[in-house]
């Protein structure tokens, strides 16, 4: 990680919590202190598996988290690994031994990704009930294994995708569809293998929900095709999907079209979960890193959601709130919170939900003397930018009408990245090899 802040008074301390944060979220120390392989058992968490009477141990996965994953467990199992292939996003290819790693589009799927999840397919459907699949999973597994049922293609799923990220629907909302229109999603692929399964999980969806993390392909799904219609329906994008989309949503809907692996299958008798990391763990790093340095620090325990300038309005209000009542919190002080926003795009314009939410952020502080706002996306890359996120301060405002550039306006087209850029507010952290949700700081010093 090649973490780069704009100097400022609190750069220090920034790059303090911000390094604290990522550190407890790097894939690789989180499998390991979840792993262990001791004489012929592979310990997962507290629950031993029995090596001596399994024959192949295979691992597959995919996610931008998924290659960092792949090295630890290559480092636990050593040669009892027999084979493996996870599926990262383009530039987060990382050196491995028996795993290989392939790269493919996120967060649009590509033939990359098509033709690597059908090599993926490959190893896991040859499997018995004699052998262990272990499955590692991170964000943006959902668009790198791009499965299209039977009449659907991967231009009609690009197209989907493409319509769905725009409309401001959640994540969880988008991949009740992605699960409908997937050969591996929804349990598919629990589905396409007899092995036991064992699935480690660095969860970028908020409450861990199984299902969601990267659609789900070895969990129970509890969503129908009826709730991807109206999943469609509600955000505008029935009629503008690919008619071989709407075709098969309602043949599903009709009993016409196999439905998801369900939740109480029989199948899922043999497939654990085990949840390595995610966006608490993170933040509960971020908060006593902020206590060490010196800082009042409070940790806001409801996750960050919903529209990025509507979340920063309300994260703003409540610093306010918690800093000029009676019992305030003190300055120097650190405000913590987590979770992931959204961004309903209209137009053409560049940036990411981090970037609209510290330009939000940035109106809702001008003026106020040593203060700050950070919004961050852990993976090291906020929406198709080289941005991870973007600071801002109380002068963010004032100094963007003396250097003549409009961020009101840049923010009304979601346009906010020339704006920021120009201003010196962005976070430069490369890929991160990890994701998980984003990460929000409020500093008073």
């Amino acid at each position: 990680m090649r973490l780069r802040l704009s100097p400022s008074p609190a750069r220090p301390l920034l790059q303090k919590l911000i390094t604290a944060g990522l550190s407890t979220a790097d894939p690789y120390q989180a499998l390991l202190k979840h792993v262990e392989l001791d004489r012929h058992s592979l310990i997962v968490g507290h629950r031993p598996y029995d090596l001596s009477h399994i024959d192949r141990v295979i691992a597959v996965g995919a996610g931008k988290a998924s290659a960092r994953m792949a090295q630890a467990l290559e480092a636990t199992l050593g040669t009892r690994l027999d084979d493996g292939l996870v599926i990262v996003k383009t530039g987060h290819t990382l050196a491995t031994k028996r795993i290989a790693v392939l790269e493919a589009s996120h967060p649009i799927p590509d033939r990359a990704g098509l033709q690597a999840t059908r090599r993926l397919l490959q190893l896991t459907q040859h499997l018995t009930s004699r052998d262990l699949l272990i499955v590692l999973l991170s964000g943006g597994a959902s668009s790198l294994l791009p499965a299209p049922v039977a009449g659907v293609t991967l231009t009609d799923k690009q197209r989907t995708t493409r319509l769905l990220l725009r409309s401001g629907a959640t994540i969880n909302e988008i991949n009740v569809v992605r699960k409908h229109l997937s050969l591996v999603k929804g349990g598919g692929l629990a589905m396409s293998t007899r092995a036991k399964v064992v699935t480690l999980l660095l969860s970028d969806v908020i409450g861990d929900d199984l299902g969601s993390i990267g659609s789900g392909p070895t969990a129970g799904d509890a969503s129908t095709f009826a709730d991807a219609v109206e999943v469609l329906q509600q955000y505008r994008c029935w009629h503008a999907v690919p008619a071989a989309v709407r075709r098969y949503l309602c043949q599903g809907r009709k009993g016409d079209a196999p439905e998801t692996l369900k939740p109480g299958s029989r199948r899922l008798r043999s497939v654990q979960h085990h949840i390595i990391g995610n966006n608490r763990m993170m933040l509960e790093a971020v908060a006593r890193a902020a206590q060490q340095a010196g800082l009042h620090t409070k940790l806001v325990s409801h996750p960050i959601m919903g529209e990025a300038r509507v979340a920063a309005k309300q994260l703003t209000d409540f610093v306010k709130t918690i800093t000029e009542g009676p019992g305030h919190l003190m300055r120097p002080c650190c405000v913590v919170a987590g979770g992931e926003t959204t961004v309903t795009v209209t137009g053409h314009g560049k940036g990411g939900r981090a970037q609209e939410f510290a330009a939000s952020a940035a109106f809702e502080i001008a003026g106020l003397p040593n203060t700050w706002v950070m919004a961050l996306g852990t993976d090291g890359t906020d929406g198709p930018t080289d941005a991870a996120g973007a600071i801002v301060s109380g002068s963010t405002v004032v100094r963007a009408k003396k250097l003549a550039i409009d961020l009101r306006s840049s923010l009304n087209k979601h346009n906010t990245y020339p704006a920021l850029k120009a201003l010196g507010c962005h976070i430069h952290t490369g890929p991160t090899g990890t994701n998980v949700n984003d990460l929000y700081l409020v500093l008073l010093l």
